[in-house]
């Protein structure tokens, strides 16, 4: 074979191999850094796998300190967080349009679901009145029935068993004025929920209202400016 021919053959084999690839970026300080492994100049700055060419293969980000890292990650958690709740917020939106038709049917649904409780409140105080009637009845009793007893320094089955009944009346009048204070609590509680549905619902409304005013405002066509009255030339 020729010299010429393996010349030939040579430029052939070296145009066949693509340009390695090296590393190129710009530090904090505005330095230019180009070698063919990352520069310890580009780590904390982006940096580009180029072509001998200068054509770009691919970008790096700098490697990322633990309080970046964790930074990003909070940052990641409140973005899915807030996205969570505007979700959820959408979702209680679309039903509060779809239940209520006005603001008056709030007003309806916060009684018809308050009436219960009041009842259940009338119940609790009337047994309440109750207790306190046989309350006053067994303490008579026994007052009664002790001063008809000699002191003996010791307590019979009667004596007992009126403590006991005064104890148990006692309880259960606790119980009956914790249902009070707890339905009370949840008569407010219902009312402030509704109340605050109800404002709610009316900014939605106030909100499509206005943006739906703003979309006809801009969908209208808009009227031709007045044109002048052409004046007539003056005669010579």
């Amino acid at each position: 074979m020729t010299t010429r021919k393996l010349c030939l053959l040579a430029a052939l084999t070296l145009a066949a191999v693509p340009a390695s690839a090296a590393y190129r970026c710009v530090d904090d300080k505005g330095r230019t850094h180009f070698a063919d492994t990352p520069p310890p100049a580009c780590a904390d700055v982006v940096m580009y796998e180029v072509t001998r060419t200068g054509k770009i293969v691919r970008t790096i980000q700098p490697t990322m300190t633990e309080a970046q890292s964790k930074a990003k990650q909070d940052a990641e958690e409140k973005a899915k967080m807030a996205e969570k709740v505007a979700a959820e917020q959408k979702r209680k939106d679309t039903a509060l349009l779809s239940t209520y038709a006005n603001e008056k049917e709030f007003d309806t649904a916060r009684d018809r679901n308050i009436e219960p409780l009041k009842a259940r409140i009338t119940q609790s105080q009337e047994r309440t009145k109750e207790i306190d009637k046989r309350v006053k009845v067994v303490k008579e009793e026994m007052e009664f029935y002790t001063a008809g007893k000699k002191k003996s320094g010791k307590k019979d089955d009667t004596s007992v068993a009126m403590a006991s009944e005064l104890e148990r009346l006692e309880d259960e009048k606790k119980v009956m004025q914790k249902n009070i204070a707890g339905f009370e609590k949840e008569i407010v509680e219902l009312r402030n929920k509704y109340d605050v549905d109800k404002r709610r619902w009316v900014a939605i409304k106030q909100g499509s209202s206005a943006t739906a005013k703003a979309d006809a405002a801009a969908s209208a066509p808009q009227p031709e400016p007045a044109k002048a009255d052409a004046k007539p030339a003056p005669k010579k």
